[in-house]
This record gives structure tokens, sequence and C-alpha cells, in this order.
């Protein structure tokens, strides 16, 4: 009797439904929070481009679409060198740590205080950029000009603003640095970097808004033991009236030129007929005369047999000649060649056609 109702028990578990597993709700940790968002401890620039942080900055244009660019800052660092081992006598390297491209509002509120930064002024672009010098470099370029001992660690008071002539050395060597870019720049196009003012306080050094795009460069002063960071900060709005050339691959570059087309579009404009006019002479009348005008009525004009004509080709004065005579048909000789004027009236009428 027992065994029997074990067996019927056993049964009845068998054909019950198994009861639902718990379910486990799976909490993300901060790493995985952290990556998700793109604010992860790791790399600043692999971080970047992931995550929402990544969608946020995907409205910033990437310096890497203008190669030029890049050349342009390699040759400044060159530039640098020889000029600053001129500037301070001493053995100075200049390397180029990143070109990024940042948002104008976020570069003033990342720059470590304090600082020195100088305004200058691109006058054939007509319009600004931005040059920030740390604190490291200041007191570094101070030092070394102002004949600090090698190996000795230069005095930093901090907390207190830069003083007269701190500021003027500071600005002799930007006066260096953009003299340099003026050189860097000069395969491109000719631009000029003066200095307008210089700033302490990130606020009165707005040359833009806090949304536009700007692409910083950040180098790397070393003078053996001592040195600090300079940055060169320029704008979109700056570069843009010589984007196209810094859109180049290489120096010289061409963009949509086709030497196969032009020689085939220069064959068939020599070949082109146009329609050329003689114009004895003009007259002025009333309308009410011309409208009672019959057959037979004769018009005097002005023009003598010997009197020069004028060829147009629609409205477009080509040249002036003597009419004559040819065999059976009138003629006309040219008296002066066609004016240059005329041959680009030509081709502008040409290209309407």
């Amino acid at each position: 009797m027992a065994e029997a109702a074990q067996n019927a028990e056993w049964e009845t578990a068998e054909n019950e439904p198994a009861a639902p597993e718990p379910v486990v709700e799976r909490i993300l940790n901060q790493d995985e929070i952290d990556s998700l968002l793109g604010f992860g401890v790791g790399e600043e620039e692999a971080a970047s481009r992931s995550g929402v942080r990544a969608i946020i900055n995907s409205a910033l244009v990437s310096y890497e679409r203008l190669p030029m660019l890049e050349i342009v800052f390699d040759r400044l660092v060159r530039l640098m060198t020889t000029s600053l081992r001129n500037f301070t006598s001493d053995n100075v390297e200049v390397s180029l740590d990143q070109i990024t491209s940042v948002r104008f509002g976020d570069y003033l509120n990342s720059i470590p205080l304090p600082a020195i930064i100088a305004v200058f002024r691109a006058e054939e672009l007509d319009n600004f950029g931005l040059a920030t010098v740390d604190s490291n470099l200041i007191y570094s370029v101070v030092d070394v000009l102002l004949g600090g001992r090698r190996g000795a660690a230069s005095a930093r008071v901090e907390g207190r603003p830069y003083t007269t002539i701190e500021r003027m050395l500071v600005t002799r060597m930007i006066e260096v640095v953009l003299a340099d870019a003026k050189q860097a720049f000069a395969p491109l196009t000719s631009v000029n970097f003066s200095l307008d003012r210089i700033e302490t306080n990130p606020r009165f050094a707005a040359i833009a808004r806090p949304p536009n795009a700007a692409i910083v460069v950040k180098l790397r002063i070393d003078m053996e033991d001592r040195g600090g960071r300079l940055e060169l900060l320029l704008p979109y709005a700056t570069l843009e009236p010589i984007r196209k050339m810094l859109l180049q691959q290489f120096m010289g570059e061409k963009f949509g030129r086709d030497n196969i087309w032009e020689g085939h579009l220069a064959s068939e404009l020599w070949a082109t007929t146009l329609e050329v006019r003689v114009l004895l002479d003009e007259i002025h009348r009333p309308l009410g005369e011309m409208l009672d005008l019959k057959v037979g009525d004769t018009l005097m004009l002005d023009a003598q047999a010997d009197s020069p004509v004028m060829m147009k080709c629609g409205d477009v004065e080509l040249s002036r000649g003597s009419v004559g005579r040819m065999g059976h048909s009138l003629a006309v000789r040219v008296d002066r060649p066609i004016t240059p004027n005329a041959q680009h009236a030509m081709l502008k009428l040409g290209g309407k056609k």
C-alpha cells in the first residue's frame, strides 16, 4: 500500500508543470557604465570614439579631412626648433603632441590656470586665433632668458599675477612663434599673423562662439631639463578661406580638372560658327514716322562711301572695317584686330548659347 501511494505521488509530481526559474536582473558595474557613456578611465582618444560621447562629438569636423594642415604644422615644428634655439641660446627641442578638433567653449574651460593666452589676428584670413602658454613654459622661458642656472628648478609662486617682465618675455617668444607660423603657411598662402593682445583670463580671450568648432595643436617645448606646453587654436572659420588648399593630399594637387576635356572644348570652340553683322550707320526717327513708311520710301544715312563700318556679334562690338567689293560679292576689310574685351564678351556670349 505504501509503495502504491509513493508511485502515485511520483506520477503526480511528473505531471505538474515545472515552476519558473527566478529572473535575475543584471546590474552594470562602473566600468561598463563609463564605457557606455564614453567617459572611461582609459585613454582619452579611445574613450571619445565610443558611447554617448562619440555621438555628441560627431558634429565636429575631424582635422584628418584637411591633410595639408598636418604638413603645415610639421613644418612649423622644424622652424620653431631653429628659431627658439636662436631666441634662447639654448638647446631647444620642439615636438608635436597631437592635433585635435574641439568646441571652442570646451577648450576655454580646459585651459589649466595660471596661463598666458595670446590673441593673434590672421590678417589675410580676416579672423583670429589663440596661443596658450602654460605656467611651466612661462617660468622656463623667464629662467632661460634671465640667465638661470641649468639643472636648478625654477622658483614658482603660484596664485599671483604675472609680472610685466614675465609678460614681455613671453610676448617676445609668441612673436617668434607667429613669425614661424607665417613661414609655415607660406607655401599654401600668404598670411600674416600679428599679435593682438595678451590675456590671463580665458573669458576675455573669446574669439568665437562656444559651440563653434576649432583645431587645437599641442606642442611640447623642451629646453634640456626645463620646458612646457604651447597650444595653438585656430577656429574653422579662420581656415575656411583656404579650405580647398588644406584638402590637398600633396602640394599643388588639382581638383576636378580634365586635360582631355579641356582640349576637346577648345577644339569645339574654334569650330563654332558665329553670325557676324555689319552695321553701316544708325539713325533715330519718331515711331509715328516709321509706322508711316511705304514701299519705295528712302531713308538717308549719314555714312559716306568710305566711312568705316562696325562688325558686331549679337550686342558685342568685334572690330571696325571698310566696305568694298570682291568679285560679285560685297566684302568688309578688317582695319583693326579684335580687342581682348571683345574676345571675353564673345566667350560669355558663346557660353550663353
